[in-house]
């Protein structure tokens, strides 16, 4: 049996400890830094957006891990395919930057060395505006994407860690959102149009451990004319009160037990541009997945390091409601990855 949370209150105690842990569809704890008791060098927090259709995407991350800062920009073109991610980095932000402590208001902008991101959050919709004069190759990119703010079910989750009582991710995903702008990039245009693309939310805040792994996929899209799209994801933390595993469709969230990636191996390493497939103890989420882009990255400061594949591609499979619904998804956009951090 899963906890889920449903009265709000908020997040910490007194002592830097979390009150309650499990799963939410909103955001109904309140998060406040100025709560946390541990190494102020550990609190990390940042917000990432993913835009896409079955033809391309767009990422956006704009985060603070204290003593150090990622600014990036992600565009991706699954038709090629073809991706590239620019990432400028800044040391000791120390929580400067100002994030909301909530995901329903609020804005974040940045701005440095001939780039600047913003997001911006009112009562209708989330606007994301963004440029970088070299993003590849001297060619600049820019764009100005407009989410469509709904009243949804979302994946929140209140993680501990076993390690530390005053350790936590306190995570919201928001997927499904309808998402409209344009994208500007050598001499094309990538056009999202409200039909056809969706974004999902990353939000996060918390003080994480040093060495962690963690395991995500995310769809967002239409099954049978329906807004349909998924969160699931393990790997770090403790988990015992509730998975991150939920479906949505038509804005309303089915959660689901546990979930497992088989992701193909080859010589004893993972191949994430083989096929994969899903599966969940409960028998709700079984799933194909044909990769066909891998955005990888690797980067070993020695203390410092991260190995990423976030393997974009197209889902297909059965997922069954809380109702007992059947869903039989097909070719449905997404991703999945795997994420080794030393940070």
């Amino acid at each position: 049996m899963q906890h889920e949370i449903t009265s709000p209150h908020p997040l910490l105690d007194e002592n830097g400890h979390l009150i309650e842990t499990g799963y939410a569809r909103s955001l109904i704890l309140k998060y406040d830094r100025q709560a946390i008791k541990a190494n102020s060098l550990r609190i990390k927090e940042w917000d990432y957006y993913l835009v896409y259709n079955k033809d391309y995407a767009l990422a956006l991350t704009i985060d603070d891990n204290s003593y150090m800062a990622l600014d990036s920009i992600s565009l991706i073109d699954l038709r090629i395919p073809w991706e590239h991610t620019n990432s400028p980095m800044k040391a000791f932000t120390l929580g400067k930057r100002n994030f909301p402590a909530s995901s329903d208001t609020g804005d974040i902008s940045v701005q440095g060395k001939n780039y600047d991101i913003s997001f911006i959050n009112n009562e209708k919709e989330r606007i994301l505006e963004f440029r970088m004069d070299d993003f590849y190759e001297k060619k600049p990119i820019k764009g100005r994407i407009v989410l469509e703010k709904k009243r949804d079910d979302s994946m929140v989750i209140v993680t501990p860690y076993k390690e530390s009582k005053v350790h936590f991710y306190y995570n919201q995903k928001i997927n499904c959102m309808p998402a409209e702008g344009v994208v500007e990039f050598d001499g094309q245009e990538y056009v999202f149009k409200k039909e056809d693309s969706f974004a999902v939310l990353d939000w996060g805040r918390g003080v994480w451990t040093y060495k962690n792994t963690w395991y995500w996929g995310s769809a967002s899209g239409l099954a049978d004319g329906k807004r349909f799209g998924f969160n699931i994801g393990y790997g770090f933390g403790d988990t015992s009160a509730a998975s991150e595993n939920m479906l949505f469709y038509e804005g309303k969230a089915h959660k689901l037990s546990q979930v497992t990636f088989n992701i193909p191996m080859k010589e004893g390493k993972e191949d994430y541009l083989s096929p994969w497939t899903f599966t969940s103890d409960d028998r709700r989420f079984e799933m194909d997945f044909i990769p066909i882009l891998d955005r990888a990255s690797n980067t070993d400061f020695i203390i410092l390091g991260s190995d990423q594949h976030q393997v974009f591609g197209r889902f297909s499979g059965t997922c069954i409601l809380d109702d007992g619904t059947k869903l039989k998804i097909k070719d449905l956009t997404g991703f999945a990855e795997k994420v080794s951090n030393k940070w």
